[in-house]
């Protein structure tokens, strides 16, 4: 029975289309930098926004309708948000999603009841899958929302918690697998703290990693052969996350040995709260041969939490697909963590969500695949770095150069002139000409 009635397939009308329920950028099928748009952006839809926010906020309760014509909290609404999942992502054209295990079925008080759900839920799942050919990008385990992780997951206080946590993640990896994901999860969720006055940091940080190893450990003894990522944040809900940004992250991996397996998952909404563009933590990622997926939403600049709204800024989908399409592309893919604003409450305002996130990321697309083109910004940074290639350079680059040396060299030349320009101005206003100048 499907759910969505009034809303049609999605597709692709151009720029000039003013249907509402059209495509104005994303062309599933034409050629950008050699190969196909979709595959540039393998899209996901994120089961718990879509599928389960409804609008609630610390205000007021919800707006939104997402019982599907069900009772909430039962197996029935369970398998209704598995009918319109798969209906809604097949209308957008939309080939993969993302869950949490709590996202997918009602927890019970009871750990193997909540199993047994699972095994339930995701059997259906299957048959959805087999039918409509989507697949699984990634899965993760829900281990912020219920009270006994108050004081985190791994990075808990308690045995018997970190027990819960283990087995949460035991089955979210084997649910996965079932699945067919791409890849696993660790969201910080509540691995931080409020103050160092109740808190042994080193500790609870080498608590984290031995539930990560174990994690590895039984991912790859099931068969799971994908990476599994750590998808840093700041802050929220704890006031300070182990996670911070990429460069915490990728330390504490590569710390405890776990940057084998281990890849970045990097949200842009995160990304602005650590004090970061965008674009900074897919570089960092991206130089580290960490970059593996992203969580494509936007935060607000004058809000300081995460409003995890749907990409609408050209600019900063430009730059990000820029650093993409630079690095390789992903191991991962584009999951939509966003979610309608509370006033936005209709199964219409879901669809027109997701087209304009789609549309915004492959304008950013053609416009990075433009800026590439152009080469002017590749060339200036190969000229603001030619000193590098003068025999003097190349003996640093080398590692063949001691202090010494190199002090004797600065003595001799007694001083030195300013080093090339920056021209920020100038690349700036070059981003501006390609984006809106032809």
């Amino acid at each position: 029975m499907s759910i969505f009635t009034n809303i049609p397939k999605i597709n692709y009308e151009g720029p000039e289309s003013k249907n509402p329920f059209a495509f104005k950028f994303y062309d599933a099928d034409k050629i950008v930098l050699g190969k196909p748009m979709k595959e540039h952006l393998p899209f996901a839809m994120a089961w718990w926004h879509n599928l389960c926010a409804a609008g609630t906020d610390m205000f007021g309760r919800d707006t939104a309708d997402k019982a599907f014509g069900t009772e909430k909290g039962t197996m029935e609404h369970a398998k209704a948000k598995v009918d319109a999942g798969f209906e809604f992502m097949q209308k957008l054209g939309i080939e993969y999603f993302c869950f949490h295990d709590v996202d997918i079925v009602p927890e019970s008080d009871d750990l193997k009841e909540t199993n047994r759900r699972l095994d339930e839920i995701t059997d259906y799942m299957l048959v959805k899958m087999k039918e409509t050919g989507i697949k699984c990008l990634w899965g993760t385990a829900n281990m912020f929302s219920n009270p006994r992780f108050l004081a985190g997951a791994g990075s808990t206080n308690s045995a018997e918690v970190y027990c819960f946590a283990a087995a949460q993640v035991k089955k979210a990896l084997e649910l996965t697998v079932k699945l067919g994901g791409k890849g696993y999860v660790f969201w910080g969720g509540r691995e931080g703290y409020e103050t160092l006055l109740n808190t042994d940091v080193k500790f609870e940080q080498e608590n984290i990693a031995r539930l990560m190893k174990m994690a590895v450990s039984y991912g790859r003894s099931i068969g799971f052969t994908g990476d599994f990522y750590i998808e840093p944040k700041p802050k929220e809900p704890m006031k300070h996350q182990y996670d911070f940004d990429a460069a915490t992250a990728i330390g504490f991996l590569r710390q405890y040995g776990l940057d084998k397996d281990f890849k970045m998952n990097i949200e842009a909404n995160h990304a602005t709260l650590a004090g970061h563009t965008f674009q900074h933590e897919l570089r960092i990622s991206a130089i580290n041969g960490m970059l593996g997926s992203i969580d494509a939403n936007q935060g607000d600049w004058l809000l300081g939490w995460d409003t995890d709204e749907f990409p609408s800024d050209v600019y900063t989908a430009t730059m990000c697909m820029y650093e993409v399409v630079k690095a390789g592309g992903l191991t991962g893919g584009f999951n939509f963590d966003a979610k309608n604003r509370r006033p936005s409450y209709t199964y219409e305002d879901m669809f027109h969500a997701f087209i304009l996130g789609m549309d915004t990321y492959a304008l950013g697309l053609i416009n990075a695949a433009k800026l590439i083109d152009d080469g002017r910004i590749d060339a200036f940074i190969q000229e603001k770095y030619k000193s590098f290639q003068s025999d003097l350079g190349k003996k640093i680059l080398s590692g063949n150069a001691t202090l010494e040396e190199l002090a004797a060299v600065a003595e001799k030349m007694g001083s030195v002139e300013n080093p090339c320009s920056g021209r920020q101005e100038y690349l700036e206003n070059i981003v501006n000409t390609v984006l809106f100048g032809r």
